[in-house]
C-alpha cells in the first residue's frame, strides 16, 4: 500500500470526512455529511404514529423508514427528477432499502414507541459512495433526533443500540482501494460496500466484480481494509455526537 492514488491518498486513506448539524432546522435532527466532494443531507424526522400495516397486524414498537434522492444538479450531467420521469428510479429505490435496513439494524423499535422515524438523504454533491455517505450520516441525524424525544421525555430509553457507518472498497488497476471517489469507482475492477455497527458487526456486505472476477484472498482482503475505515469512521461519529450532546 505504498503507491498514492489521483488525489493523494494512500490506499487505504479515507477522503476527508465532515459532518455538520442543524443544517434542516425544520428536521427533529439533521446532519450534512461529506466523504470528500460527496455531500448529503442526512435529515431525520420523529413523528407519532406507525404505518397502516403495523396496526392492522397489531405489531408492537414503532418504525423507520428511509428515502434516498439525487438533486439534479448533484451530477455532472443534470440527473431528471423521478416525478419527471413518471416512475421511480429503481437505484434509488435499492438505496434508500439499504439505509432503511442498516438503521433498523441497530434501533430498537420497541423502545421507540408508537413513532415513525423518516430518515431523508438527498445527495447536494455526488463523487462516489452515495450511499455509503447516507449511512453514515442518517444514523448521527437519528441519533440527533432521539436525543429530543428523550429531552421531552416522550421515550423513557434510548432506542438506539449501537452506531453504524458504511463505506465503500473496491480494485482499481489491481490495488486494493478504500472510499472510492468517483473515478475509482467508475474504473473499478471490483467494487463492494460495506456497512457495519460500532461494535464491529456486519450489517451487509455488497460486492461485484465488474467484468471480471476476484478471489477468496482479495475478497478478505478488500473486507479487511473496510473494516479499518469503518472503525475510523465510528470514532468520528462518537466524537462528533459527543460535541453536539455536550454543546445542547
Amino acid at each position: 500500500m505504498s503507491s498514492l492514488r489521483a488525489d493523494g491518498r494512500r490506499p487505504d486513506q479515507l477522503r476527508p470526512i465532515t459532518f455538520e448539524a442543524g443544517i434542516a432546522p425544520h428536521a427533529t435532527g439533521s446532519v450534512l455529511v461529506g466523504f470528500g466532494s460527496t455531500r448529503v443531507i442526512c435529515a431525520a424526522t420523529i413523528e407519532p404514529g406507525v404505518p397502516l400495516w403495523m396496526k392492522q397486524q397489531k405489531v408492537p414498537g414503532g418504525w423507520l423508514t428511509a428515502e434516498y434522492s439525487m438533486l439534479p444538479y448533484s451530477t455532472l450531467d443534470r440527473k431528471p427528477r423521478e416525478i419527471s420521469k413518471g416512475k421511480p428510479d429503481g437505484r434509488n429505490i435499492e438505496i434508500q432499502r439499504l439505509i432503511g435496513r442498516s438503521l433498523r439494524a441497530v434501533l430498537d423499535l420497541q423502545k421507540l414507541g408508537p413513532n415513525t422515524l423518516w430518515l431523508d438523504c438527498d445527495v447536494l454533491q455526488a463523487d462516489g459512495g452515495t450511499r455509503t455517505a447516507s449511512i453514515t450520516g442518517a444514523f448521527l441525524a437519528a441519533r440527533l433526533a432521539v436525543q429530543k424525544l428523550l429531552d421531552a421525555k416522550k421515550i423513557p430509553e434510548n432506542p438506539l443500540t449501537d452506531s453504524v457507518a458504511a463505506v465503500s472498497v473496491g480494485v482499481c488497476a489491481g490495488q486494493e482501494l478504500l472510499d472510492l471517489n468517483y473515478p475509482e469507482d467508475r474504473d473499478a475492477e471490483v467494487d463492494a460496500n460495506i456497512v457495519m455497527t460500532g461494535r464491529g458487526q456486519f450489517v451487509e456486505v455488497q460486492g461485484s466484480g465488474e467484468e471480471t472476477t476476484f478471489s477468496h484472498a482479495q475478497l478478505l482482503g478488500l473486507v479487511g481494509l473496510a473494516q479499518r475505515g469503518l472503525l475510523e469512521l465510528a470514532g468520528l461519529q462518537t466524537a462528533f455526537l459527543t460535541r453536539q450532546l455536550l454543546a445542547r
